[in-house]
């Protein structure tokens, strides 16, 4: 029990060593000045929203979409509504059958800076996003590139700060963390877990400076390229039949000593994820396994947590029952409290609600059942099931 109490000890060290390093460094989009968003509005207007051959920051914001209906409208508006000049956005329709691509049209009500795009059938070697996305860079003129979601919402002045942040660090890929809202309990247990992982466990400065791809990460839903470093590292192509594309192209542009930044949406890019725990089961148990390599790691990550973050629980309870545990009740009420500071305190940080934090006992177990569907998926089709397809057939 002394080994477990110790073990636990220096693992929630660690985690608030590297929460403390990433709450002083993590960067976050900031809008502009007032004379920097006022120069911008006026170079917006001066070009009338066309897009200009000779601008050196010429954008493309490219969205993979297949049926979005439910939020398609509502993504194209924000983006036209945008401040930057020399825009284009290019929806791939990736045979929806919910009229995605109509109602994208019918939003832009004639904007020429949007195209929807007819999605080629899917080739047998290529998953369905990372195939919608070759085809978005090809048919793209930007300089910089801007992959995304079809849920991920645009406030004003959300690009415009993309790319200040993009000039200040002089970056070769750029991803954003989404500020994550949350409404269900489902996604309110689970969703803030992806931050948890990011400001515990991923030293900023890490990624930001070692030329060492474990502390390559990146998140798909907005991760922005400079045209030559994509084209560089081999687009979409090099992840054809990767479901963890978004990391994957991360450390390839790591390995080719390439800059790679990550900031905080700080709420001027967010975006819902899921709206049902059944979504939330299924979207995570889609990448789930791929994040941690194999059924083994898997099976490996998840008795870490339940070690570390309900093992002081069972053995605080234990105690109650009358069993010997060296220390009670102070040493696993502490370290299991300390657990749930670290978990508010990564809400806080990357504005979510601190209070759910209470609940990270339950949050493990939802992360476990997330695990079993993962392993029964691989084990029953050969790979995770999403939007109708096998999303990896082995």
């Amino acid at each position: 029990m002394l080994i477990f109490q110790f073990f636990v000890t220096t693992i929630l060290l660690g985690m608030s060593g590297i929460l403390l390093l990433n709450w002083w460094t993590f960067p976050r989009l900031r809008r502009r000045g007032n004379e920097a968003t006022r120069q911008s509005r006026d170079l917006s207007a001066a070009t009338s929203h066309r897009l200009v051959a000779s601008s050196p920051r010429r954008l493309s914001v490219l969205i993979p979409a297949r049926n979005e209906a439910a939020v398609i409208a509502e993504t194209v508006r924000s983006l036209l509504a945008q401040d930057a000049p020399d825009l284009e956005v290019l929806i791939l329709d990736d045979h929806s059958t919910d009229g995605t691509g109509a109602l994208a049209l019918a939003a832009a009500d004639g904007d020429p800076r949007l195209r929807v795009l007819p999605g080629a059938d899917l080739p047998a070697d290529w998953l369905g996003k990372n195939w919608a996305c070759r085809q978005l860079a090809q048919s793209a003129q930007g300089q910089i590139l801007i992959f995304t979601d079809a849920d991920v919402r645009w406030d004003p002045g959300a690009v415009d700060a993309l790319l200040a942040e993009f000039e200040r660090t002089q970056a070769d890929l750029l991803t954003i963390w989404p500020t994550q809202t949350t409404v269900t309990w489902g996604e309110r247990l689970v969703v803030p877990l992806m931050a948890l992982v990011v400001h515990a466990y991923l030293p900023i400065l890490f990624v930001h400076h070692s030329p060492f791809t474990i502390f390559a990460a990146a998140n798909g839903q907005c991760i922005a390229f400079r045209r030559a470093a994509y084209d560089a590292i081999g687009g979409h192509e090099a992840v054809r039949d990767n479901v963890l594309e978004d990391v994957t192209l991360a450390r390839l542009a790591k390995a080719r000593q390439l800059r790679l930044r990550m900031a905080e949406g700080n709420h001027l890019i967010g975006c819902r994820m899921y709206r049902s725990w059944t979504e939330v089961r299924d979207g995570y148990a889609k990448n789930i396994l791929k994040g941690y390599g194999s059924a083994a790691g898997l099976i490996a990550a998840t008795l870490f947590h339940w070690i570390v973050f309900l093992g002081p629980w069972i053995g605080f309870i234990l105690g109650a029952a009358g069993v010997n545990i060296p220390g009670w009740p102070w040493w696993p009420l502490g370290l299991a409290l300390w657990g749930i500071a670290l978990r508010g305190l990564t809400a806080i940080h990357s504005q979510q609600r601190p209070a759910d934090a209470l609940f990270l006992p339950i949050s493990v177990v939802l992360l476990t059942r997330i695990a079993f569907q993962s392993l029964w998926w691989q084990w029953r089709y050969g790979g995770p099931l999403w939007k109708g397809r096998v999303v990896r057939k082995e």
